[in-house]
Order: C-alpha cells, then structure tokens, then sequence
C-alpha cells in the first residue's frame, strides 16, 4: 500500500514537472524556427535539432538578432530592468519598515493602519485605473502650477510636470499596488523573529534605525528575498498600467514591447521573432528564480514550526 502511495506521488510529480517545463521548451524550441517552417510544423521539433546545419542556426540567431536590435528589445529591456528595480528597492524598503513597525511596535491607530493595508488587498487595481488616471492628470496640473514661480526664478521657462508618460509614474503605482502584500506578509515575518535580539542590540547602545537595518533585517533576508520574488514577478510581468500610462515607444517596458512586436510587416506574423522575444522576456524571472528558491523556501516555511 505504501509502495503504491509512493508510485503515484512520483508520478504525479512527474506529470507535473512535465506541464511546468513542456511549455517553455516549446517556446524556447519555436524561437529557432522561421514563420513558415511554425506553420508546417507548429509543435514538431525545428530543424536546427533535426537537421542542424549553417544555415539552420543563422535563422536561429536571426529571431534573437530580429528582437533585440531591429525590434528595439534591448531598450524595453532596460526600461523594465529601471522601473522594476526602482520599484523593488522602494517597495523593500518602505514595506519593510512599515511592517516592522506594526510587528514591533503599539501606538494609537495601529490596527486602523493594518487594516488598512489588508483593505489595499481586497480591492482590484483594475477598478482603480480610470480614476488613477484623471488623478494623474491632476496631480501633474498641481505640480506644474506649484513649481511655476521656482522654474521662472531660475530661468527654465515654463515648466510642464506630467505624471503620465514617465517611468517615475509607473513606479508610483507599481509601489502603491504592491505595498499591502508586502506589508501584510513581511508583517507576519517579523512577528516570528526573537525579541531578545531588538533587546540586545538596545542595550548595546545602537538605536532603532540601526537595529533595524543592521540586526533585524540580515535576520529576515529570507522574508525579504521571498516578498522580492514575489513582486518581481509581477511587476516584471505587468501590461495594463503600462499600456495605459505609457504611450513613447521609447519608455515602453518589455511587456509592452513584446505585444508591439507580435505583428510584424503590416499583418504578417513573425512567429519566430515572437518567440525570441518570449525567451528574453522569460530568462529573468527564471533566473532569478533558480538563484534565489532556497531563499524562497525558507521564506514561505517560516514560522510554520515554533522554535
């Protein structure tokens, strides 16, 4: 019976392992076939593994060429890298430290805040995307009419300051929607951290910021590292706040480029240059991934086991 058990386990496992990895083979595998060869043989083998030869790869390395020079790919790859990783550190940094005041600290209205936070997750960031907006507008009308008489005096002339079409705007939002998550999770995080280590630090003489940055914070890495993931994912990933509030191909992140690309030569479709793009689009996070999933399981277990 216990043997039993255990085959059909594995096998489910396997079937597993096979759904997770058959499709990004695929992708990785179509990404060296040229567009008529996908329609011949849309799921076959490409014939750079079938029959590889000089020109199999040129096409090959054509797609990849294709995507990040002719498409501008590497452009919208470093735009996702700037927004995204800006986003991270603002988001690591100002959710970590709220979280850890509501873990650590009592003060007046500190349910009020965690709730909050918690509220910030019930509510679709769809449904805020129209009024987002119109607030944008605003807020860049506000600015721009405060710092008139600053951009006078120092002789720029008129200055226009517009939330809209800018990375700095897309960041706002991406650190505004990610906030409760990570919040509510690296809340819960600190909670399991020992006391006694706030404590001795204390007494040694080191204040609260230090104590924060330099014990509390090596200590919860895991937490972090898992939080990071996380949003990561998500914000490397994200297109709709993006379509919408950014429309200069020059700042446009992968996402958005790769919808760009999708459609090449009027309404022909370059499957192959699609599929490069894909495999850009994907290393990141499955690098990532692969570097940090020790971090990542330590993280999600924590504090499943009293110690």
């Amino acid at each position: 019976m216990k043997s039993i058990g255990s085959f059909l386990k594995y096998a489910l496992l396997i079937v597993y392992l096979i759904a997770v990895v058959a499709p990004m083979a695929w992708v990785f595998l179509t990404s060296a076939k040229s567009t008529q060869e996908f329609y011949k043989n849309p799921i076959g083998l490409p014939t750079l593994v079938t029959a590889p030869d000089t020109a199999t790869f040129n096409a090959f390395a054509e797609n990849y060429e294709k995507a990040w020079v002719g498409s501008n790919f590497s452009r919208y790859f470093v735009n996702s890298v700037i927004v995204v990783s800006i986003s991270l550190i603002l988001i690591l940094l100002l959710g970590s430290m709220t979280a850890y005041a509501l873990a650590r600290f009592e003060f007046r209205g500190k349910n009020f805040l965690y709730a909050l936070f918690l509220a910030g997750l019930l509510i679709p960031m769809q449904l805020i995307l129209i009024p987002l907006f119109f607030q944008f507008s605003d807020m860049g009308e506000a600015m721009t009419e405060f710092f008139a008489p600053l951009a006078r005096a120092l002789g720029l002339g008129k200055l226009t300051i517009s939330l809209h079409d800018s990375h700095f705007g897309l960041i706002l939002i991406y650190v505004a929607a990610s906030l409760p998550f990570t919040v509510f999770t690296l809340t819960a995080f600190f909670r399991t951290l020992p006391n006694e280590l706030r404590e001795a630090s204390l007494m040694d003489g080191a204040s609260e910021y230090r104590t924060f940055f330099q014990v509390m914070l090596p200590v919860g890495k895991a937490g972090l590292v898992t939080v990071a993931i996380f949003n990561f994912l998500g914000l490397w990933n994200e297109y709709l706040f993006g379509l919408v509030f950014l429309s200069d191909d020059r700042l446009k992140t992968l996402p958005l480029g790769l919808a760009s690309i999708s459609m090449q030569a009027q309404y022909k479709s370059d499957f192959g240059l699609l599929f490069a793009g894909l495999v850009i689009a994907m290393l990141p996070t499955l690098i990532t991934y692969i570097f940090l999933q020790e971090q990542l399981t330590k993280g999600i277990t924590a504090g499943a086991v009293k110690g």
